[in-house]
């Protein structure tokens, strides 16, 4: 247990805004799992100023789902400022305000912002400063390691950070310039929470328990952040979050009871977006629910290729012999 603020998080588990897929019903849906604080999709602040309607979509939250942070990103720091007042205009229910500085895809970092921003420390404190000092909520950061491997300055922007008054610092253990590829260096970051005056939460590869003791273990952080290893895998942060209160490593789920949680999650989804556009949606995602499972191939391409109605994905399912 730890605080953001004045705000207990109950947990070790976070789970860490993704585009395209933490979306309300994904939020909620992880939830009873054991995630101790969630973070929306990506949100532009320059989407939220100007009124767009899918932009305004992002920010939707639910009772159930606190403590939640609602993540801004722009290069321009009133920007920010000014999405965060259409936030509360909003009347949406959150604990925090999320400043992504670690989104490393190149259309958020050729027009400056995300990572882009981490290359100068000095500069990187104006900025926060200004996001701080004019936020009506505790604000949060999410940066990485630095922009590319000749330019690793985590340890400034960590005391950047801090001095500017953020109530929580978030790291992914890559650079910008690897994306998502290569092994996370948390190395690199042994200790820092040691150092640190406010609660660390550290990403990057949190497959298994296994992983998240690692990461725990090396970086003394508060929590770790939960990403891709949940798709199709929701009992990850389950077997994470009973762990780190136990002491005891749960055995995974058996494929039928994944495919319950994968109709479960289906349910959420129609309801947020409506059958159509859910069932694209879960083109993609529900194959994932059969990973690591014999003899699945064949089921994920049906999914992948065939589903256009829930009940194409029921019919799959229940063709599965689990």
């Amino acid at each position: 247990m730890f605080k953001i603020g004045s705000v207990e998080i109950k947990g070790k588990v976070v789970l860490a805004p993704m585009a395209g897929v933490t979306s309300l019903a994904y939020r909620k849906f992880l939830k009873p799992f054991g995630v101790a604080l969630s973070v929306t999709e990506i949100v532009s602040s320059s989407g939220l100023v100007y009124g767009n309607d899918r932009t305004i979509d992002y920010i939707k939250t639910d009772d159930s789902e606190g403590p939640i942070a609602i993540q801004l990103f722009d290069s321009d720091p009133q920007k920010i400022v000014e999405s965060m007042k259409v936030v509360i205009d909003s009347g949406v229910k959150f604990d925090f305000f999320d400043i992504n500085l670690g989104c490393p895809v190149p259309k958020v970092t050729q027009a400056g912002a995300g990572s882009s921003l981490l290359k100068d420390s000095e500069k990187l404190y104006e900025f926060m400063k200004v996001v701080v000092e004019n936020s009506p909520k505790p604000v949060t950061a999410k940066i990485r390691l630095g922009w590319d491997e000749k330019s690793i300055n985590v340890f400034d922007n960590v005391k950047a950070l801090e001095k500017a008054g953020v109530a929580m610092i978030g790291i992914h253990a890559r650079t910008a310039k690897q994306l998502y590829e290569g092994e996370p260096n948390y190395e690199l970051i042994r200790n820092l929470r040691d150092s640190m005056n406010v609660p660390l939460v550290v990403s990057g590869n949190i497959f298994s328990v296994e992983d998240a003791i690692n990461a725990l273990e090396i970086t003394h952080a508060d929590a770790v952040m939960v990403a891709r290893g949940s798709l199709g895998n929701p009992f990850l942060v389950r077997q994470i979050d009973h762990y780190f209160k136990t002491g005891e490593k749960l055995p995974s789920p058996s494929l039928k009871e994944n495919i319950e949680y994968l109709l479960e999650f289906t349910d959420l989804l129609i309801e947020e977006k409506g059958e159509e556009r859910a069932i694209r949606i879960l083109r993609g995602l529900a194959p994932k629910f059969l990973n690591g499972y014999p003899k699945m191939k064949h089921y994920k391409n049906l999914i992948a290729q065939n589903i256009v109605t829930k009940k194409d994905l029921v019919n799959i399912l229940q063709s599965i012999d689990c």
